[in-house]
Formats: C-alpha cells, sequence, structure tokens
C-alpha cells in the first residue's frame, strides 16, 4: 500500500458562482485546519456532519487527518490568502471494494457546487484505489446533503432506517453524471466571463493622466463607454486622473471593487492583485507584459500572480493582453487600449494576440463586421476561449464566434464545447504555429505521419464542426458572410456577373471549394432572356456582359433566387463605363431584401477603389476577388452539412473485455517493457476484438520450422526484437514460405542480416498468411496536448512516403471511422477497382472503432501500429502489430480544473 501524498489530485476548481477554489488531498498536518473547519460550522451542520452536536471536534480532526491515500482518503478545500479550509470530504474503507464517505462545508459556502465537486473527486480517487461503492449516512432532515447526491448524477439508491437514511452510489462516473458536471462547468464558465463583462464597479490600478500610455488609454476608453458604474483611478503621484478623483493605492478606495484592471510593471502585478481581493473583487484584467512570454523570471511572476488570484477565488484574463470590451450600446464597457473600438454587431470575437487584435479591430470595421464582445487573452493564465464560448452559446447578441489562437489550454474541452455550440452559433477559428506533435519522437509509422505536422488540429475542428480558416483574411470573409447571411442549404451556386473571365474564375473555385454549379433549366432561362441582352450567356454563370446595369443585377438574382436547384448566390461586378459600384451595390442590396427565399448572397466587386462600404445597410458581404467568396461560401457549406448530420455518440461494443487488457499492460510495465512481444500484441488486441491471423512464437530457426509444420500452409516469418521496429528495411520479414525446410532456412538468414547489422531479435513469429485485400494502416498516436489520436491510411511499406492519412481525436464518434475512409485517397480501391471485388467496408469501419476504444481506455498505449490491415471482402484483419506502452498520465476529474 502506497503513502505517497497524491499530487496530481491538486486542483483548482470552479464553483457556480464562477470563482474558484483550492483542492488537495488532506495532510497529516491539516489536523489545525480541519478542526477550525469544524469549530466554524454552526450547530446545525455539526449535528448533520457527525450525528451530534456534542462531539469531540479535536478528535474528529485528528481521525480526518489520518489519511493513506488509499483506505483513508481525505480531500480538503481552501480559499483566500491565509489559505482558510472550507470545505472536506473523506473516505473511510469498509470492505475491498466499499468505502463510507461523508463531507462537510463552510457554511458561506453551501449551494455553491463545493459538495459536489468533493464527491467527484473523491469518487474518481476512490476508483483508482479499487473501491466500486461509497455509503453514506445522511439525516434524515439533512436536505442540502440529500440534494448534493442527488443532484451529482450518480446513480443513488436511499432507503429508510431508524438512524436515518442510508445513501449508496457507485463510484464511477455514470453517462448522467458526466452530462451534469459538463453543465456544470458551462455555467460556472458564464457566471466567470459574466464577472467581466457585468461589472458593479471598477479600479484602474496605473491609471495615467497622460494618453498614448497603457493606463491613461485604457482609463480614457471606459469613461468614454457606456458603463454607468463607478470607476475607481489608482495612481499613487496624483489625485485626480482625466477628470475623475484618484486614489494612491487600492487600500484608500472607500468601496467594493468588483473589477481590477491593472496596468502596472509585472513586478507590481501581485501586490496589486492582493489589494484587489482585499476590496472584494471577483475578476481582474492584467494588461502588463514581461511574464511568461518573456522567459523564465517572467514565467515566476505569472505563477505568483495565479497564486494571488487562486487563493482568493478571483478569475484572470491576462496577463499580458490587449483586454476586453462589450459593445452594447446601451451598457456597454471598453477595458482595451485600442486606439479605436469596433461598431456593435453580433460577432463574438477572441484573441491571444494582443497586437493583432488591434489589426483585427480595424480590418472588421472596414468589412462592416461588428461585434458584441471581444476578448484578448494574453497569456491564457486562467480564462481561455473556452469560456468565452461558453458565454457566447446562451448570449442573445452573438451569432458568431471568432476566435484567433495559437495553442490550446485543454483541446478535449474545446471539442466539446465548441461542438454544441456549432450546432446553434458557427464558431471559426484561425489557429497558427506548428503541432506539439511535431516535438514527439515517434517510432511508429502513426507518429511518424502525425509529427511535425497539424493534421490533429484539423482533425480536432472536423469533429467539432470549427470551421478553420488558413489565414486572417479568410478569417474575415467567412466572418462577412456569416455575420449577414444565412447558411446555404446545399452546396449549388448561382453565379451573375458582367464579365465572363471573373465568373469562371469564380466557378472553377467553387468546384474546388466543394461547390456545384448546376445548369440553369430552361424555363429560367427564358425568364432571363426576357430582360438581358441577346448576347448574354445564360447556363450558370449568368453573364450579362459588359452592358448590363444596375436594374439587370437586381432582376437576374431575383429570379435565380427563386429557383431551388441553388443554394446560395455570388454577384460578381467589374465597373464599366456605363453603370458604377454603388448602383449596382443598391440594387444589389434591393435584389437581397426582395428576394423570394432566403439564401447566402455575396457582392464581388472587383475594383482598386475602395468598395467595402458599399453595401453596408442592409448588412452584404462584400469582397474584392471571386476566389475568396467561393472559399468562404465553401467553407459555409460544409459546415451547414456537418450540422445536418445526426449527432452519433462513440460506438458501444459489449464482447471487449478492458480488464484483461489492463492486466497486459500492467504486466509489461512492471517488467519495464518499452515495446510488447509477439505474443502480448495479440492478446491485447483480443481483448478488444481485433482480429490477427493464427500464429506461433519461436525462439530460433528450428522451432520457427516446427512451428510452419504445425500451422501447414503458407506463412510469414517474422523477427521480434525492442530494435526491430520496420521490419521491411531490416530484411526482418519474409511472406508466403512454405514449410518447415523454407522457414528454418529463412530464420537462419534472418539471424545472419541482423547480427551484421549488430541488432539482436528477441524471437520469430510464424504467422499464417492472409492474402489479398487493400492494404491499410490503423495506428494510434498519443499526443502530449491532444491525447490518443487514430489514424487510418494507405498502409505498406511505403506509409511516410504516400501520406495517404486522416486522423481523429478520441474519443471517436459513431461516423468518424466512416468519414476517415472516405477522405482516403485510396477509398476508391475500397469500392471495387479494376477487377478487385469491393471490401467489407463495415469491418475495416468497426476496427478502426475498436482501436480507439482501446486507446481512449488504456491511456498506457503510447504508439500502436496495425500495418498492414488487410480490408477484404468478408473481414479486416490486422497482418503485423506494434505496440508501445509507457506510464499513464494522470486522470483528470470531469469538473473544471487546472492542475
Amino acid at each position: 500500500m502506497s503513502t505517497t501524498y497524491p499530487a496530481h489530485r491538486e486542483a483548482h476548481v470552479v464553483l457556480h458562482d464562477g470563482s474558484t477554489v483550492s483542492l488537495r488531498p488532506v495532510r497529516p498536518d491539516d489536523e489545525q485546519a480541519l478542526r477550525d473547519l469544524f469549530v466554524g460550522l454552526d450547530p446545525e451542520s455539526q449535528a448533520f456532519r457527525f450525528f451530534s452536536g456534542a462531539i469531540d471536534l479535536d478528535r474528529a480532526a485528528e481521525m480526518m487527518a489520518d489519511v493513506d491515500y488509499s483506505s483513508r482518503y481525505g480531500l480538503i478545500a481552501l480559499r483566500g490568502p491565509d489559505q482558510r479550509p472550507i470545505g472536506h470530504g473523506a473516505y473511510l474503507r469498509i470492505d475491498a471494494s466499499t468505502a463510507e464517505v461523508a463531507f462537510a462545508v463552510a457554511d458561506d459556502f453551501q449551494g455553491r457546487g463545493l459538495g459536489t465537486i468533493l464527491l467527484a473527486h473523491l469518487a474518481e480517487a476512490a476508483l483508482d484505489n479499487g473501491i466500486a461503492t461509497f455509503l453514506a449516512e445522511v439525516l434524515a432532515d439533512n436536505l442540502p446533503m440529500l440534494d448534493v447526491f442527488r443532484e451529482s448524477g450518480f446513480p443513488c439508491e436511499i432507503e429508510s432506517s431508524a438512524e436515518g437514511l442510508r445513501v449508496e452510489l457507485p463510484t464511477s462516473l455514470s453517462e448522467d453524471a458526466i452530462a451534469r458536471f459538463q453543465e456544470r462547468d458551462s455555467l460556472a464558465a458564464r457566471a466567470a466571463v459574466a464577472g467581466f463583462l457585468r461589472p458593479r464597479s471598477i479600479a484602474v490600478v496605473g491609471a495615467s493622466r497622460r494618453r498614448g500610455t497603457v493606463g491613461g488609454e485604457v482609463l480614457h476608453n471606459l469613461i468614454e463607454s457606456p458603463f454607468a458604474g463607478p470607476i475607481f483611478p489608482v495612481n499613487p503621484a496624483a489625485d485626480s486622473v482625466q477628470s475623475l478623483p484618484a486614489f494612491r493605492t487600492v487600500a484608500e478606495i472607500p468601496a467594493e471593487v468588483d473589477l481590477g484592471v491593472l496596468a502596472v510593471r509585472a513586478e507590481a502585478t501581485a501586490a496589486a492583485a492582493r489589494e484587489c481581493a482585499a476590496r472584494g473583487a471577483r475578476s481582474l484584467i492584467v494588461l502588463s507584459a514581461g511574464f511568461s512570454e518573456v522567459g523564465p523570471d517572467g514565467a515566476e511572476l505569472e505563477r505568483e500572480l495565479l497564486a494571488v488570484c487562486r487563493e482568493a477565488g478571483i478569475r484572470l484574463i491576462g496577463p499580458n493582453c490587449l483586454g476586453l470590451l462589450d459593445a452594447s450600446p446601451e451598457s456597454g464597457l471598453n477595458l482595451t487600449f485600442a486606439p479605436t473600438a469596433p461598431a456593435a454587431g453580433n460577432v463574438g470575437f477572441a484573441t491571444q494576440s494582443g497586437a493583432l487584435a488591434l489589426a483585427l479591430i480595424e480590418f472588421a470595421g472596414a468589412r462592416g463586421i461588428g461585434v458584441s464582445s471581444f476578448a484578448s487573452l494574453g497569456n491564457r493564465a486562467d480564462v481561455t476561449a473556452n469560456d468565452l464560448l461558453e458565454f457566447w452559446e446562451e448570449d442573445e447578441r452573438t451569432r458568431l464566434a471568432l476566435l484567433y489562437i495559437e495553442s490550446f489550454s485543454d483541446p478535449r474541452r474545446f471539442a466539446r464545447v465548441a461542438r454544441r455550440v456549432g450546432r446553434e452559433k458557427p464558431v471559426v477559428v484561425v489557429k497558427s504555429g506548428s503541432s506539439p506533435a511535431g516535438a514527439r519522437a515517434a517510432s511508429s509509422h502513426t507518429g511518424a505521419l502525425l509529427a511535425a505536422s497539424d493534421r490533429t488540429a484539423d482533425a480536432l475542428f472536423e469533429q467539432s464542426g470549427v470551421i478553420r480558416a488558413e489565414t486572417l483574411s479568410e478569417l474575415l470573409d467567412v466572418a462577412s458572410l456569416l455575420s449577414s447571411q444565412p447558411l446555404p442549404a446545399g452546396h449549388g451556386v448561382g453565379i451573375v456577373t458582367n464579365a465572363g473571365g471573373p465568373a469562371i474564375m469564380c466557378a472553377d473555385a467553387c468546384d474546388a471549394a466543394g461547390l456545384e454549379i448546376p445548369t440553369l433549366p430552361e424555363e429560367l432561362q427564358a425568364e432571363l432572356a426576357s430582360f438581358l441582352p441577346a448576347e448574354a450567356s445564360l447556363g450558370n454563370p449568368v453573364d450579362m456582359i459588359a452592358t448590363a446595369g444596375a436594374d439587370h443585377y437586381r432582376r437576374a438574382i431575383a429570379a435565380l433566387a427563386g429557383w431551388d436547384g441553388i443554394d446560395a448566390l455570388i454577384s460578381i461586378y467589374i465597373r464599366p463605363l456605363l453603370s458604377t459600384p454603388e448602383d449596382v451595390a443598391a440594387a444589389v442590396r434591393d435584389a437581397a431584401a426582395e428576394m423570394p427565399r432566403q439564401v447566402p448572397l455575396q457582392a464581388v466587386f472587383i475594383s482598386p477603389a475602395d468598395v467595402s462600404g458599399a453595401a453596408e445597410s442592409p448588412p452584404l458581404p462584400t469582397y474584392r476577388y471571386p476566389e475568396d467568396a467561393a472559399r468562404a461560401l465553401g467553407k459555409a457549406a460544409r459546415h451547414a452539412a456537418w450540422r445536418e448530420r445526426p449527432e452519433s455518440p462513440p460506438p458501444a461494443f459489449e464482447d471487449l473485455r478492458p480488464d484483461e487488457a489492463a492486466a497486459i499492460l500492467a504486466e509489461a510495465l512492471a517488467a519495464g517493457t518499452e515495446w510488447l512481444d509477439s505474443a502480448q500484441c495479440p492478446r491485447l488486441l483480443d481483448c478488444y476484438g481485433i482480429e490477427m491471423p493464427e500464429a506461433i512464437t519461436a525462439s530460433d530457426p528450428e522451432t520457427a520450422g516446427t512451428a510452419a509444420a504445425r500451422l501447414a500452409g503458407p506463412v510469414a516469418l517474422k523477427a521480434h526484437g525492442p530494435e526491430i521496429l520496420h521490419k521491411s528495411e531490416l530484411g526482418a520479414v519474409k511472406t508466403a514460405l512454405a514449410g518447415a525446410e523454407d522457414v528454418g532456412r529463412a530464420a537462419a538468414e534472418m539471424d545472419e542480416a541482423l547480427a551484421r547489422r549488430g541488432i539482436e531479435r528477441t524471437g520469430f513469429l510464424v504467422q499464417r498468411m492472409v492474402e489479398g485485400g487493400v492494404e491499410l494502416l490503423v495506428g494510434v498516436a498519443t499526443d502530449p496536448v491532444f491525447g490518443p489520436v487514430v489514424a487510418c491510411g494507405a498502409g505498406g511499406t511505403a506509409v511516410e512516403l504516400l501520406g495517404d492519412v486522416s486522423v481523429r481525436v478520441c474519443p471517436l464518434g459513431g461516423d468518424d471511422a466512416a468519414t476517415m475512409v472516405d477522405s482516403l485517397a485510396i477509398a476508391p480501391m475500397l469500392e471495387g477497382f479494376r477487377g478487385l471485388p469491393p471490401v467489407d467496408r463495415r469491418a475495416l469501419e468497426e476496427l478502426i472503432e475498436r482501436v480507439g476504444a482501446l486507446a481512449e481506455n488504456h491511456r498506457e498505449i503510447v504508439e500502436l501500429d496495425l500495418n498492414p490491415v488487410l480490408a477484404r471482402p468478408d473481414r479486416a484483419i490486422a497482418a503485423d502489430a506494434r505496440i508501445r506502452v509507457g506510464a499513464p498520465p494522470p486522470r483528470r476529474s470531469w469538473p473544471q480544473t487546472w492542475a
């Protein structure tokens, strides 16, 4: 039994009100802290906890501090700079799989969700220690504790007895419990962001009289915004700042401070944060630079600042950020030092880069894109884009979310939240920076395919319905469309133009973007011919020729919009001698307002003059080049198609044997094995229903020949050893061998070839030959940020050369395997190619799903290669397997945590 303190269980959790609490395992030296908590409870709470009002609290604290982190385990919740104990949960093992559990929460923290969080974290630790069931004795009138159990999502059984109520619940999280914890996360995130956007009072620490400074500009912008609450400038050298009374320190402010904005030297931020905490601040924005972005010394300052915030339960945006704003004309506020504020609109925008934010705000304004709220997150020490997404999901003023990110703080949470938000509001992302996978030491084919690539981020976006923009320009192109137009119902596009060349370029770009340009029916062409010049081309694109005027655009757009064979319209205009962009823009606006049915409409004005404002009211997306409009529309259509796909949960298999698989992995780790041997691989795969050909292990050439005789048919011979990773390159595999003599001779030759290279083998595998079928690779690589990633692609010996691969982040959804296979360049071969029979697609997809379940359930698997997987008409079978294992990362609880 280990009594080592489980440091990986330390966490910071978010309560219902958006504030944070420190949570950690109890230590033996916590006896006094536990006594303080118990003594501080009111008499009723003491009676509920200890079933008596006359309990010896000193003895109770002593017992609760006596922990071994296995059979006696406790958690303590702490808050404030003095680390005041505000909650405690503990279990005591009764038998091998059952433990009694009890909780205490300080009276002023009851009703904020702390009891439920303690229960979840305690259950997670108990499950890891082999405890499957919790029992709790609860007084009949202890309604708050009963509510904790009932509302937790854990399936509870409650029985009455003479002493009170007996509650029994499992320690594993059910689907319902997971859903409830996720909903609690969402509520907490929304409350945290609302604390920044809806403060009651604001202190600007480092406020300056001088414009052009960070402290001067942020105060000026705040004063100019509609914010109606009290503003407290803090400046030690001034009695007034920008016509407002100033205070030398936060401590001198004669009122509570709801939100603190810090524009002081990095070295002074922790002290200023403590002063804000003492004044009751719930939120803090740190504009100052000089933290982790500058190196180790700055990183230490950032840790100190964050520690202050966590002690006080304060939420933090920044440091090293531009700030935050709410663009509501009635009640908004501007807490940035940007020289211009964006117009009010329906786009929520978050970025990691402050400098980039300045440019994007200006560019968005020039494109007529208005903002509902904006946040520059800087170093993301606490609040992240995930929190903003949670807030925008319920914000009625936000129709679209735009994100610029350089890295993921919690990609699995991002995927979950973005997938949910994207069903109602599109999420558009520009991600810069190379994938963290590039830093991984890849030893397998799968690892090599994913190393130094951005495929994993693409997979995450694909699974989550996120629209990925490749450039900032494309981000604005897509935002311009989605902020003002409906999503296309399909992929058909109608093009109206006064010049044939740009229309052809647009059609080509539409085709490249996955869109279609259908030929117009005869009756529609006849309608167009009734008012267009005789020389006009009426097929699609509709080329109205250079003499077309504004009224031609209006009537042609209305006619095409009335045909249900198209789902979107692109209008292209090059200025001839007879019309002006302004006249055409007005006609396009009129046509949009008069459409017989609503379809997205984009206007392309190919002109050196600035015509971006030509179609501002009503909003209409405008572009300089037809290709830009087509690419934006293609991304919108792809997102609309994703929305139409029904949500599908991860596939469930009844025949899995996860406990047996865990035992195999534990055996390998205990032996210090990095790569599973030729006997362990098929055993592990069999636990998840993944078939491999019948095989026999052999220790030398002679026994290899004997094994071949037993299999009685064509066999493959493979040498195995820690240094034998890619067998074909080392001559460590021979196929289609027949008989003991051939196999024995081939094994001896292998030994000689490996010896010349100085490579030692540990054994041979003699495997029944499986011939025919399409060769694929199915594999797993564990990314340090994203977790396990499943790959499927063209297999065989030229895996890296072909690079035909599709990836998904675990857990796989119900349709992920099918879409992975569909996206491969070799997909047509699976349907039957040049006389080959079609393969069993469902068998191949199921094999991918089973690999995904194996990777998700067993984080000890670092890399896995099934290569080749033979997709045949009757089945899919893994002809070879390589599996590397390592110590799994600590599991994290579902309640929102920061390690």
